[in-house]
């Protein structure tokens, strides 16, 4: 039996996921220099959510895509790009949501938000300054060919011109 890696989409869910993604349209407001349906063909959208698994599953860059399996790594990020902003993977996102409550059922009542990823704007006040930041020069240290000091006298004449 071969092993199922994390980013392999499988047929099932394939079957449940295609009918979200949104039909890839032309606009019709754009004129064109070429004829309808020239330039390169679109990709499988398969093949395109499979390497948007995989980036997302393997924290990969997008450059990093393997192109034999998923195309041009370019063209992915471009229909992630477009996908996100039509809100498929938040319609993606409710139906999965809604698909685990009928199979095992979400205690809403439990659910809770932890509020503590923001920046403590009067923390300083409170805690006093960070520990990590002892020792460190606030100011900035003066040029190195810089006089550490100004004369009293504007203008110094050391001797009569000649």
């Amino acid at each position: 039996m071969a092993k199922i890696r994390s980013w392999e989409v499988s047929d099932e869910f394939w079957k449940r996921v295609e009918p979200l993604i949104p039909k890839r349209e032309r606009d019709s407001a754009q004129s064109f220099r070429r004829r309808p349906g020239g330039g390169r063909k679109p990709i499988d959208p398969r093949k395109v959510f499979e390497g948007i698994v995989y980036v997302l599953r393997t924290g990969c860059q997008w450059k990093a895509l393997p192109k034999q399996q998923y195309g041009s790594a370019s063209s992915v990020h471009q229909y992630f790009r477009d996908w996100l902003k039509s809100g498929f993977f938040l319609a993606l996102w409710r139906a999965g949501l809604a698909e685990y409550d009928e199979m095992e059922g979400i205690a809403w009542k439990w659910q809770s938000i932890d509020g503590a990823m923001v920046k403590a704007p009067l923390a300083r006040e409170a805690v006093g300054p960070n520990p990590t930041d002892r020792g460190k020069k606030w100011e900035q240290a003066p040029c190195a060919g810089g006089r550490a000091w100004r004369p009293a006298v504007v203008d110094r004449h050391r001797s009569p011109p000649a």
